[in-house]
């Protein structure tokens, strides 16, 4: 069973069938999906959803729906995932982020995600977590930064999902360590 994280003004908990709409409207945004390789279709982004509440109903960790508690709304999710290729950093458990744009501009990713470390930490137990983004993705990396996360530019590397060449192959890696 998945269990619920509370932050200040976000609830990171399970999965419901009326958070599928939102997520697909947020894969469907060229704003959010900027530093993403293409846009999912309709079905690539439900198929996902399923995925991702199955995953955190089997593992106890994954993809959160990040509900923002003072209008109860779908703000987006924060994950923490285990790396899914191998390199140079792996085994590794990363977390990741993704809002919808009414929530931009607030501190609401750096408050979840700060939430989602404090429970790998405290209780999944974990000494690291990491965090990778594309080179030209600024915004994800000042919450990284914002998180305490350091990087050492030895760690960057090319993502193995990513085609050659595409201007979001090269990453970053930031990663924080247990307190």
């Amino acid at each position: 069973m998945a269990p619920t994280i509370e932050a200040a003004r976000l609830v990171l908990r399970p999965w419901r069938d009326a958070d599928v709409e939102p997520w697909v409207a947020m894969g469907a945004d060229p704003r959010v999906m900027e530093f993403f390789a293409s846009l999912p279709t309709r079905e690539q982004s439900e198929r996902s959803a399923a995925r991702m509440r199955t995953g955190l109903e089997r593992d106890g960790y994954g993809w959160w729906v990040a509900e923002h508690k003072e209008d109860q709304a779908f703000a987006g999710v924060i994950a923490l995932m285990d790396v899914p290729f191998e390199a140079h950093f792996t085994p590794a458990l990363e977390i990741g982020w993704r809002l919808a744009p009414t929530y931009w501009g607030r501190g609401l990713a750096t408050e979840g995600a700060r939430a989602a470390l404090s429970f790998a930490f405290e209780s999944l137990g974990r000494a690291e977590v990491v965090a990778m983004t594309a080179r030209i993705n600024v915004p994800s990396q000042r919450v990284m930064q914002r998180l305490g996360m350091t990087h050492d530019p030895a760690d960057d590397f090319l993502h193995p999902f990513v085609e050659r060449g595409h201007r979001i192959q090269p990453h970053v890696l930031y990663r924080a360590r247990r307190g």
